[in-house]
């Protein structure tokens, strides 16, 4: 633990001086600086080690982005998925859009923190025989563990985590019958089915 976190203070270091540099050479203000990362390791957090699972601590990674005109040190917590990079530094960028760029550019919450953002972002990882397919909101996250016979996919297990009273998603509340409704409502929203 004591390794991984002087990892991570020493690359936040070379973070700064490369921003101070760009200062220095006064070409800030003309260049944009995404940083990015995957998610890290799990320390003995929920009692594993490493990464590879659908919850949040696994699927939230690190972005911080440095454009001219904007101000410093703001934070936002709009939900964004990396696939969003592309059309969002054409927007910053005043380049248009490629046609086929796959994404949603969240330029706008770059700029104004507290602009609306996306609802919804996805994930999935695999294990074993199945995969977990993920659609997290701003105050829930649902998942349907797929398992492949054949041509058909059938769900052979779910899970529902509400983080007003759950931040860190330790009860599993799939299938009880009064988060029905939302359980339902994210189930299609994860199949891509209009509401």
């Amino acid at each position: 633990r004591h390794g991984y976190a002087a990892c991570v203070s020493y690359v936040d270091a070379q973070i700064g001086r490369l921003l101070n540099e760009l200062d220095t050479l006064g070409i800030r203000d003309n260049t944009i600086v995404v940083l990015w990362s995957d998610h890290g390791y799990k320390l003995g957090d929920f009692g594993a080690w490493a990464k590879h699972t659908n919850f949040e601590l696994d699927t939230r990674v690190p972005l911080i982005i440095s454009a001219p005109g904007l101000t410093r040190n703001q934070r936002c917590n709009s939900l964004v998925e990396l696939v969003d990079l592309h059309p969002t530094l054409s927007q910053l960028a005043g380049l248009p859009i490629h046609p086929g760029a796959e994404g949603e550019s969240f330029a706008d919450n770059v700029i104004d923190p507290t602009a609306p953002g996306q609802d919804v972002a996805f994930s999935q990882f695999p294990k074993g025989d199945q995969t977990g397919y993920t659609i997290r909101t701003a105050t829930h996250r649902y998942t349907e563990w797929r398992r492949t016979n054949g041509r058909e996919k059938e769900v052979a297990a779910r899970e529902l985590y509400e983080y007003e009273s759950d931040n860190i998603e330790r009860v599993n509340i799939a299938d009880r019958s009064e988060h029905r409704a939302v359980q339902a409502t994210l189930s299609k929203r994860l199949h891509g089915i209009p509401e």
